[in-house]
């Protein structure tokens, strides 16, 4: 039996997240019917992580295991031709017989997307969230080094439906400005329900003066969602890179 690692884009925008749901279709359900109507098998595809619901991919990490004789090349063809055109395999790889897409991640890297205007520019309405309120990316920037590190992220997890442990290692918390575009980068060892979302409407709150940068350090500490920012919309959050 073949591991086939596949990388993947994805728009995510008409579907309800990655992970297979009753009353949805979500990205996971639409890559194993073409894997089915590739191979003939019924598979079970592995992602690296489960986007929401209008979550996008430019590189989300999935593996199936298949005894097709298909060479790589022609499974990644073969699917192309096969899903709608807001899916695309980028790579498709034969992979270790213990590799696994989401245990065997060492770090993911978010992208959220801010248009920063008080109009939506019509190339990026369905990446990027608006905020009309001047950022200050400066003080956003000093709060995003206070979350970088290994840290209690509670007050940044949205609730769950299963208890988890809330301590993961920020790597890297970048902000930058292109224009009207606002970028927030970050890497982590892992990321909590909403964290990544959560930690982009608290930098916002930070850029438009309603969060303090300095308070960083205290919310971390209370571990009290209230008293961090927003849940940012969904569209603007991108999964740029899965490392192993």
């Amino acid at each position: 039996m073949r591991n086939i690692k596949l990388t993947i884009s994805y728009d995510g925008t008409r579907y309800s997240g990655w992970q297979f749901q009753k009353n949805g279709r979500s990205i996971q359900e639409t890559i194993q019917k073409a894997i089915r109507k590739v191979t003939g098998e019924d598979v079970n595809i592995t992602g690296s992580g489960r986007t929401d619901a209008g979550v996008h991919a430019a590189a989300q990490v999935a593996n199936f295991r298949t005894s097709s004789k298909l060479t790589v090349k022609n499974i990644r063809m073969a699917l192309n031709m096969a899903l709608p055109r807001d899916i695309a395999v980028i790579m498709a790889e034969e992979a270790s017989r213990d590799f696994n897409s989401r245990h065997s991640a060492k770090s993911k890297t978010y992208r959220y997307t801010i248009f920063n205007n008080d109009f939506l520019g019509p190339m990026v309405r369905h990446y990027a969230a608006k905020c009309f309120y001047p950022l200050d990316t400066g003080l956003m920037r000093k709060a995003a080094r206070a979350l970088q590190g290994r840290h209690d992220f509670k007050a940044f997890q949205a609730k769950d439906d299963v208890e988890r442990k809330s301590v993961r290692t920020l790597e890297s918390v970048k902000v930058k400005r292109e224009g009207d575009i606002v970028y927030i980068d970050m890497e982590a060892d892992g990321f909590l329900y909403n964290m990544a979302r959560n930690i982009a409407g608290t930098l916002v709150d930070v850029g438009r003066g309603r969060i303090p940068a300095d308070d960083i350090g205290f919310i971390l500490k209370k571990k009290d969602r209230r008293l961090s920012g927003p849940t940012m919309p969904a569209k603007g959050l991108c999964l740029m890179k899965v490392e192993y």
